[in-house]
């Protein structure tokens, strides 16, 4: 059997030198599907100003991050990302190449670049800019651009494909596609590409040179206490008999007596059920 071939090497070959290149592809492959056959969009999954600060709604930083609507901007995401995975490919040339070291920046980039874009909203709406409140986002865009800077900076003179028919320079990639998705897609978000850009640079210019593998699992331990607790207080996702079971004894150790029985005390959110409730009126943007 002859396996499908990119550039002449089979395609079931890139994937095994690149596994969580391939796992990121198929999951947002994956979630976008999902999205699509449920008829569900920005509403449900995207991160906003107002969804992450006012409601407390922070596990959108995550849903948003891997969800795409468009097959288009999926596309181009994905296809880019294909070619940020020679990092992986890589791992012979020592520290800062690989699959370990991959996972370590992916995970610091992912919480950096919803960081940066929730802060430079704050701003914004600060200084009179109001919509920014309600700019709605998804997608993986961030973590693209971060990769994209990463790789202008240590690996220079190599080339992405976008799309796969245009192949880019990697060191004007991540200016050139900024400006490139700025004028061709005007809804994308370039605060969010922006902020892919900045954390790129960090990484790359060794910010977090100091990120081993137990700052790596304090991290995701802390991001992920974030999510499941803000899941809880602002979804019924984990309102069945078990969770319940557990939550009750959990709260019984630290509440006062006065608190009344079945309060959520501190974690209590204001926020609606998944997938349910009214649109809210929101301008719409691609990560």
């Amino acid at each position: 059997a002859r396996w499908p071939r990119v550039m002449g090497r089979p395609i079931l070959l890139d994937a095994w030198e690149r596994p969580i290149t391939s796992l990121v592809i198929a999951l947002c492959s994956g979630v976008w599907y999902f999205l699509n056959s449920k008829g569900l969009g920005y509403e449900e999954v995207g991160v906003s100003y107002a969804k992450v600060v006012r409601d407390r709604e922070y596990w959108r930083c995550l849903t948003a991050s891997f969800s795409h609507i468009s097959p288009l901007h999926l596309l181009f995401n994905m296809s880019s990302l294909w070619s940020l995975g020679v990092v992986e490919q890589m791992r012979g040339r020592g520290e800062g190449w690989g699959s370990g070291w991959y996972v370590r920046y992916t995970l610091v980039m992912l919480v950096c670049t919803m960081a940066l874009v929730i802060l430079s909203h704050h701003v914004l709406v600060r200084m009179g800019h109001e919509r920014y409140e309600r700019v709605t986002a998804v997608g993986y865009s961030c973590v693209v651009f971060g990769w994209m800077t990463v790789l202008s900076v240590r690996q220079p003179t190599s080339s992405i494909s976008l799309l796969g028919y245009v192949r880019l320079p990697v060191n004007l990639a991540p200016f050139g596609s900024l400006i490139f998705t700025s004028v061709v897609v005007p809804q994308a978000s370039f605060v969010g590409h922006l902020a892919g850009i900045v954390a790129g640079y960090a990484v790359a210019w060794g910010a977090f040179a100091w990120m081993n593998w137990w700052w790596t699992g304090a991290l995701a331990l802390a991001t992920a206490t974030a999510i499941a607790t803000s899941l809880d207080a602002t979804t019924d996702l984990f309102d069945f008999p078990a969770a319940r079971r557990l939550r009750s004894m959990t709260l019984a150790g630290w509440q006062p007596a006065s608190a009344g029985a079945g309060s959520r005390g501190a974690f209590a959110g204001v926020g609606r059920k998944l997938g349910g409730g009214a649109p809210t009126d929101m301008t719409d943007s691609n990560v």
